[in-house]
């Protein structure tokens, strides 16, 4: 385009979208490690996400809540935790340490001096008291395996202690100890989230131990995660990877640089790409349809998404916050969006604009029945509901 880099249009980034992120029928992965490793992390706020994440890449569906829940809570080698954004992920547990190296560490910080201010504004005992609690709760667990919050109380009852936090702001409230302090610890990698209380679409979570990883260095950790990052979903523009990972620009730039990343040219400006990944890609041999949930970290993996989704469906297929709902795609493009109705019915509606013909339309019924026949009777409502997911669940 007359910068002297190579151009990488929009076909060509829905053909790596294919296969990259496991989405075209060839390329569906076998575990949920598979998936997770392809994708590097899995939007976890909605803990259904996860799950419908994962069923929509595997080549066999039907496995995909007890495998699921055996590398979540038997073998742990995937693991809920924060992350890029201040956001709860699933990741493989083998990136973990660099993750909380790259992105937990810093946040951890300031929510630790937050948690600490607002509790001297409110009066509440102070930092040598809180850390003897702390150390109270991290035994109990250890001993417990895994615990509810209320468990934990049991075993030390100053979790019970409460106080005003964030006094004088819009989202002030009483809390007590143990959902502050928890949560503190969660960031700061010190505990995870452990099995829930009830099924896979359930939010109330058991918490465990941490498991132990090696202290990284932090540019080096953001090197690796970012590396991870535009093998998965390169190429990548500056400002996607800023909003991505929740660094600063300099922190981005300065990656980019340790791993030697290569500019191309994209239709909204320069990209990047892993060195040795310039070469064009061809795309999947089958034309392909799928159905991805709520948060699914295709539909978020980028800012600027106009090569995948066509702005006159942001309203319909996106919340207030930026949340993205159910979608349909054809083709590495966004088509649509489905819902699940009470009766346990997928329903989807494609774009009066999608004119995809009736070979897409066959192939996104046939996802719709594949996603019935693992999802069975259980009934998601996706956390954040968007315009057209209301509409069509009815």
């Amino acid at each position: 385009m007359g910068d002297g880099l190579r151009y990488i249009g929009a076909p060509e980034r829905r053909a790596r979208l294919a296969t990259r992120q496991r989405l075209a029928g060839a390329a569906r992965a076998g575990t949920p490690e598979e998936v997770a490793d392809a994708l590097v992390a899995l939007h976890g706020s909605d803990p259904a996400t996860v799950y419908l994440a994962v069923g929509a890449r595997l080549a066999d569906p039907s496995r995909t809540v007890p495998e699921t829940e055996r590398a979540l809570y038997g073998d742990r080698t995937l693991v809920r935790m924060h992350g890029m954004r201040h956001t709860v992920f699933v990741f493989p547990t083998h990136l973990t340490a660099a993750v909380h190296a790259s992105t937990s560490l810093a946040v951890a910080a300031r929510e630790r001096a937050t948690l600490l201010k607002n509790m001297a504004k409110a009066g509440a005992p102070d930092a040598a008291w809180l850390k003897e609690v702390e150390e109270s709760v991290l035994a109990a667990l250890a001993r417990r395996g895994q615990a509810t919050a209320a468990e934990l109380a049991a075993d030390e009852p100053r979790l019970k202690e409460r106080f005003v936090y964030a006094p004088g702001k819009s989202y002030e409230g009483v809390h007590t100890v143990s959902t502050q302090l928890l949560r503190v610890l969660g960031v700061e990698g010190k505990v995870v989230r452990g099995r829930p209380l009830g099924s896979w679409t359930s939010s109330q979570f058991r918490w465990a131990v941490a498991p132990g990883h090696p202290e990284l260095d932090a540019a080096g950790a953001q090197a690796a995660v970012l590396e991870r990052r535009l093998r998965a979903c390169g190429p990548a523009t500056e400002a996607d990877l800023v909003w991505w990972t929740g660094w600063r620009v300099t922190d981005v730039r300065r990656a980019l640089a340790a791993i030697g990343a290569r500019p191309v040219s994209l239709d909204e400006g320069t990209g990047y790409v892993v060195d040795g990944d310039v070469d064009p890609v061809e795309g999947p041999a089958e034309p392909w349809a799928a159905l991805l949930p709520a948060l699914d970290p295709t539909a978020m993996g980028w800012q600027q998404r106009d090569w995948y989704l066509a702005p006159e469906l942001r309203p319909l297929l996106f919340d207030r916050s930026g949340n993205v709902g159910p979608t349909v795609w054809w083709n590495g493009r966004v088509v649509g969006g489905w819902a699940q109705r009470d009766d346990g019915e997928i329903v989807w509606r494609l774009s009066p604009t999608a004119d995809v013909g009736r070979e897409a339309e066959a192939a996104i019924e046939a996802e719709a029945e594949r996603l019935r026949g693992w999802v069975g009777t259980t009934r998601v409502t996706p956390r954040f509901r968007t315009p057209l997911e209301r509409e069509l669940a009815g």
